[in-house]
């Protein structure tokens, strides 16, 4: 099966479609040049009739083929013929021996059964009706080469900036990954070119997250297995007392505890990129917190946290990938309470604004640097223990949702974080 050109097939239907309309222009210019000349012709012939018979009618003598050719032009010729069958007048026109002629039959005397038989000879009219037909087909001709350079030109024009993006995204790999500059674009492809350089761009940090993902699982696994390396040749260079070697075994079961940890994040990430072609659904974003909140308030009850859910209004219902959305909750809340001290309280806060809503959860631990990029793989906060995965994963999918996250310090005197994912959505709201 041959492949398929925009290019030429735009070209060909522009050049076809212009050369049919120039052809039944021509025609109808043509078809009506021709009808007005023939319609002059019939009407002279009819006015000069209508003349013959007013004068016979005022004058006593008989009327006589002789009498008449006076009142005519020398191309017409006319006789008074004899006719029974009583016709109307009427035209016809015929040609002999490449003369072209149109007569007309008309009464003169209806009594005596007498008409006026008039015939003109439009030799001139028929060869300037010619001379313009040639002129339209020598005109359709260059007008035919004018429109293929003209469709070529304009094909190209309208197709620059599709081409233009096409050739931008054929040279894109994981090295080189451009913006396409708008600037230079109609504004009818801004939106195009905007959607392109926004998934360029999660594109981009997708590469550079997993570069650091792969460089920093190899490290952190390899850590923890030259450790156990290392512990057990000491282990064996000498007999030691049992409690020795129970010390060392412990040390082990942590280290490997540490990386089935490591590993089970990993595999979160696999579970969120088969998330990512979930079947969105309909949710009430507010009833959903709300029962959010009653879960996460046994995991606070350990430290004895208070969990709190505020929120402006009753119902926010949209269209949304419920797994996606509950792994970026769960992990504010998840660090939320682990760097939060005992006895201090969670806030989980939904703000609703004109085309979107922000889910907060804000704390009273220790804050975080906000110089340190916090979402890319392996970054800990506070020394705390863990894989580092966990906002790498958040910021993963609320990417897929089109969402934002943010990680700031509270503003308000009180130390703490305040994780924001906003969502840019079209819900149908009750405050």
């Amino acid at each position: 099966m041959s492949r398929k050109s925009i290019y030429r097939e735009f070209s060909q239907k522009l050049i076809f479609a212009t050369s049919f309309f120039v052809i039944v222009l021509s025609l109808i210019f043509y078809g009506f040049t021709k009808a007005t000349i023939y319609e002059d012709i019939s009407d002279e012939l009819l006015k000069d009739a209508q003349l013959i018979v007013t004068l016979s009618k005022s004058q006593t003598n008989e009327v006589h083929n002789s009498n008449l050719r006076v009142l005519v032009n020398n191309d017409t010729t006319i006789e008074v013929v004899t006719k029974f069958e009583k016709p109307n007048f009427f035209f016809r026109k015929y040609t002999i021996k490449k003369n072209h002629f149109i007569e007309l039959i008309y009464p003169l005397n209806i009594a005596n059964n007498q008409y006026l038989k008039m015939k003109r000879n439009i030799n001139s009219s028929h060869k300037m009706l010619n001379k313009i037909f040639g002129n339209l087909i020598f005109l359709g001709f260059g007008g035919l080469i004018l429109i293929i350079v003209y469709a070529f030109a304009v094909s190209k024009t309208l197709l620059f900036p599709i081409l233009k993006i096409t050739e931008k995204l054929s040279k894109m790999n994981a090295n080189s990954l451009d913006k396409i500059d708008t600037k230079s674009l109609p504004i009818e492809f801004e939106s195009l070119a905007n959607s392109i350089n926004t998934l360029t761009t999660r594109i981009e940090s997708y590469v550079k997250y997993q570069k650091e993902l792969f460089i920093g699982t190899a490290h952190e696994l390899k850590t923890p297995l030259a450790v156990m390396k290392l512990k057990s040749q000491v282990t064996l260079t000498r007999k030691r007392e049992v409690e020795k070697y129970e010390e060392v075994l412990n040390i082990h079961i942590k280290e490997i505890d540490g990386m089935n940890h490591m590993i089970s994040s990993i595999l979160d990430m696999g579970r969120q990129e088969g998330a990512q072609f979930e079947k969105p659904t309909e949710l009430d974003i507010i009833k959903y917190i709300s029962l959010k909140t009653n879960d996460y308030k046994l995991l606070a009850k350990e430290k004895q946290i208070e969990i709190d859910f505020k929120t402006e209004i009753k119902s926010f219902i949209t269209i949304i990938q419920e797994t996606l959305l509950t792994q970026i909750v769960q992990n504010f809340v998840q660090n939320a309470i682990k760097f939060t001290p005992e006895g201090k309280n969670i806030i989980i806060q939904t703000i609703p604004n004109k085309n979107s809503i922000s889910i907060m959860v804000i704390d009273e631990g220790i804050g975080c640097d906000e110089n340190v990029d916090l979402f890319a793989p392996f970054k800990r906060i506070g020394g705390q223990k863990g894989a580092g995965l966990g906002l790498f994963l958040a910021k993963s999918a609320a990417d897929t949702l089109g969402g934002q996250i943010t990680l700031k310090n509270r503003t308000d005197g009180t130390t703490g974080t305040v994780a924001t994912l906003e969502l840019q959505l079209n819900p149908t709201c009750k405050i």
